[in-house]
């Protein structure tokens, strides 16, 4: 089963079939993932010999038929299986965003039923789903599986919504925990935090980060990766 059978499968499943009546001038799913991978392609661009960048947000312009389709199927999930979907297909073509990745919906009456059109841009953020190789200045963080590239030079970690990146533990203070890159190094300072920061085990209020290190925040592991130890292991084979 290829990526985009995939994609209308799992669709399929979170919205509950609603689309799985879509007459023959009504927008499908599939296509705009096929317009959004296009779109990505269309606007890669090489930055270096080992990164090319490819815009984060996106928005589909929709007739107002189309729109409202959407809107009864569920955009916010439509729009989350996309961006999914977009992630997925980048980190298969080792492209790299700066920033999280976002669909939204966009109703526009110049567009008739079944036809759309799409816009990107590179909206730069504090962090980016994860599709290219972790280095010092853009480490990677994997938090209970899911996995962050840091794009920018401070990112705060916690479970309020104004933290870069949100973690869904009730151990976790509301801003919990800042990484900070520097040029002497990746820093992580606790944030005056209820329950502390725990860095190898040891309770610390900052640490310099090393290659591999696992944070604890609550019950969150989190584990720190430059690459640095691969790349020197690969030196000495």
């Amino acid at each position: 089963m290829g990526v985009l059978d995939r994609f209308e499968k799992g669709v399929e499943r979170v919205v509950n079939n609603a689309f799985s009546h879509v007459g023959r001038n009504e927008v499908k799913p599939v296509d705009m993932a096929s317009a959004l991978r296009r779109e990505i392609d269309d606007r890669a661009a090489v930055l270096g010999r080992d990164r090319t960048v490819v815009p984060n947000e996106f928005t589909i312009e929709l007739s107002p038929e189309d729109f409202t389709q959407v809107e009864g199927w569920g955009a916010e999930t439509l729009a989350d299986e996309l961006a999914t979907n977009i992630t997925e297909y980048a980190a298969s073509q080792h492209y790299a965003f700066v920033g999280p990745v976002s669909v939204s919906f966009e109703e526009d009456g110049a567009h008739e039923p079944g036809r759309f059109h799409t816009r990107s841009a590179s909206v730069r953020g504090n962090v980016a789903p994860a599709t290219s190789t972790p280095n010092a200045r853009h480490p990677l963080l994997d938090i209970d599986g899911q996995r962050y590239l840091l794009t920018g030079a401070v990112t705060v970690i916690g479970r309020g919504s104004e933290a870069d990146i949100v973690v869904d533990d009730a151990g976790v203070s509301r801003k919990h925990l800042e990484i900070r890159v520097t040029d002497d190094g990746v820093v992580a300072t606790d944030l005056g935090s209820t329950n502390g920061l725990y860095v190898e085990g040891h309770q610390v209020p900052a640490a310099t980060l090393l290659d591999g290190n696992t944070l604890t925040i609550g019950r969150t592991r989190i584990m720190f990766w430059t690459g640095a130890a691969s790349r020197q292991e690969d030196e000495e084979w």
